[in-house]
């Protein structure tokens, strides 16, 4: 997701210390150990860059084969923890990364209604959906919320971001959101059908984690020409074709692809 506050540089200084100034002046009492929001922040972007390149191999490797159950598996733990990390980051640090927490809330849940749609008829199962579709829900109020909540500031931003980028991660909840009731009010679903509902929700997790990565805060890793290239908004697209074309495969066979992570 595109940060559309202006991005920040970092500057790094050197110092150069002579044995002398060892000697007398440096402390190794001085050097501060990095704080839990540091380490937050640092596990965030390793786990989600796992789960970026373990998430395509899994999108595009053969359904239901033991390449895409290995990959599938590591992107849910990978995704799951990422997003939690982020959601947690977001809550400590929400001046500057109140949009993480909805983010990282919502790519959690995604993740395990995912996996729990394919496993919908296991003991249990449906009632721990009942329980990530409830706090999908509270989610996509919380973000309209915001998204409506920004719109009526002078900058028309909360927190640093803009009313659309609140309102573009409602819509994605919303999606989700439609098939929570479907799941959970619906009649029995088809194999088919519960497949599809997995399809859908590991591709919109992977294309948030993908979005941070190449559009969002990620971004600021590429060089100034790549990023105004506009390439880096390809593997979003890309993520998006590949979901319409499984769901498509998936849909039009007698026999469905299987799924299990």
């Amino acid at each position: 997701m595109r940060q559309n506050c202006p991005r920040r540089h970092a500057r790094t200084t050197g110092h150069r210390e002579t044995a002398h100034s060892w000697g007398k002046s440096t402390n190794w009492k001085e050097y501060v150990m990095p704080t839990f929001d540091i380490v937050t922040l640092i596990a965030h972007v390793a786990l989600g860059t796992l789960a970026v390149v373990v998430g395509a191999i899994a999108l595009g490797s053969r359904k239901g084969r033991k390449t895409h159950i290995s990959a599938g598996r590591i992107f849910v733990i990978s995704m799951g923890l990422a997003s939690v990390l982020g959601a947690l980051l977001g809550a400590l640090k929400y001046e500057t990364f109140w949009i993480t927490f909805h983010a990282g809330v919502l790519g959690a849940t995604l993740v395990a209604s995912g996996v729990l749609a394919v496993r919908i008829r296991a003991h249990r199962a449906k009632q721990l959906f009942i329980i990530v579709a409830g706090i999908n829900f509270v989610n996509a109020a919380g973000l309209i919320t915001a998204g409506w909540y920004a719109t009526t500031l002078p900058d028309a931003r909360l927190f640093g971001f803009a009313a659309e980028d609140y309102f573009f991660l409602f819509g994605m909840a919303a999606i989700a959101l439609g098939g929570d009731v479907h799941m959970v009010f619906g009649a029995q679903m088809s194999h088919k059908l519960r497949i599809a509902q997995h399809l859908v929700r590991m591709c919109i997790g992977f294309f948030i984690a993908a979005g941070s990565a190449f559009t969002g805060p990620g971004a600021s890793a590429f060089p100034e020409a790549v990023q105004r290239s506009g390439v880096l908004s390809l593997p979003e697209l890309i993520i998006m074709l590949l979901m319409l074309y499984w769901l498509w495969k998936t849909l039009r066979r007698h026999q469905p692809l299987a799924a299990s992570h």
